[in-house]
């Protein structure tokens, strides 16, 4: 009898790792998971998978683990906080090679020379959505409310703003209030983005400031998105931040966006608190 395929999956923190490894095994898969000690739930020892645990750093332990395991083919998946990577890691010799190695110290060259590491290990790096493509936005006015005329304008400015800073890998959210940007993503994450930019927008004397307080958030994809890592991500705690911060609308890139609550959950969530969400 023919042994299953093996899939590897390097898991950070969040849900993201459990939706992969459940989707993985569902079509078959013997599962290996490399869990980051720093990132990854104690759960995912619960769910029938082999399950490794490894510190961030430890490159050549991972490559080993996969290769013991015969493991050719994996994902990340999952987030490592940005600020993790670049303060907290404790790079072995592997890794910390390929860091000197960096022209620019961002996550995007960062995940691609590990990636470049493990293939030429035999290990080849796959996207991290090829299993989760029902959790992909679809197009289209997702909620029962439609943008406004000033959330359209402030999604069009947003998602210019968005996709010119994307270029440098410095963040994939914007905030914008009546066409002015309030707050960018760098290191810190989406909700806490939203969250700081609330803080800033209730600061605001009303009898001082022109600007409505009514945010629009924009999640970008970058212009050449690799699937195979740091794909954009919302989830139900993103539409609750979203509230409490007072940001009225959501736009989001179509196919390149995974809704990890599932979109009927998320845009239900959504339509209580009349957030219009938008996939273009």
């Amino acid at each position: 009898m023919a042994e299953h395929p093996k899939l590897g999956i390097i898991a950070g923190n969040g849900r993201f790792p459990f939706l992969v490894l459940e989707a993985a095994r569902a079509q078959g898969y013997d599962v290996v998971v490399a869990a980051i000690k720093e990132e990854t739930s104690p759960e995912i020892e619960s769910r029938g998978a082999t399950v490794h645990w490894l510190s961030l750093g430890e490159l050549s332990r991972l490559i080993e683990t996969f290769q013991r395991e015969g493991v050719t083919r994996a994902v990340m998946a999952g987030q490592v906080k940005h600020k993790q990577i670049f303060s907290a890691i404790r790079p072995d010799w592997r890794l910390a090679k390929l860091l000197l190695s960096l022209g620019t110290r961002n996550t995007d060259s960062l995940l691609g020379a590990i990636a470049k590491v493990l293939t030429d290990e035999g290990i080849t790096l796959e996207s991290s959505t090829s299993l989760l493509e029902p959790l992909l936005a679809t197009p289209g006015v997702l909620t029962k409310r439609h943008p406004s005329e000033q959330e359209k304008k402030n999604i069009k400015y947003g998602r210019g703003v968005g996709r010119h800073l994307a270029q440098f890998d410095i963040g994939q959210t914007v905030l914008i209030a009546e066409n002015a940007c309030v707050a960018i993503e760098a290191m810190e994450g989406t909700d806490a983005t939203i969250e700081r930019a609330g803080q800033l927008m209730s600061s605001l004397e009303s009898d001082a400031s022109t600007l409505s307080r009514s945010l629009t958030v924009v999640k970008i994809a970058k212009p050449n998105q690799d699937m195979r890592f740091d794909v954009p991500v919302i989830g139900l705690k993103t539409i609750e931040v979203m509230h409490r911060a007072g940001a009225t609308c959501l736009a989001i890139d179509a196919g390149k966006c995974l809704l990890l609550d599932g979109q009927e959950a998320i845009v239900a969530a959504a339509n209580v608190w009349a957030i219009t969400i938008v996939a273009g």
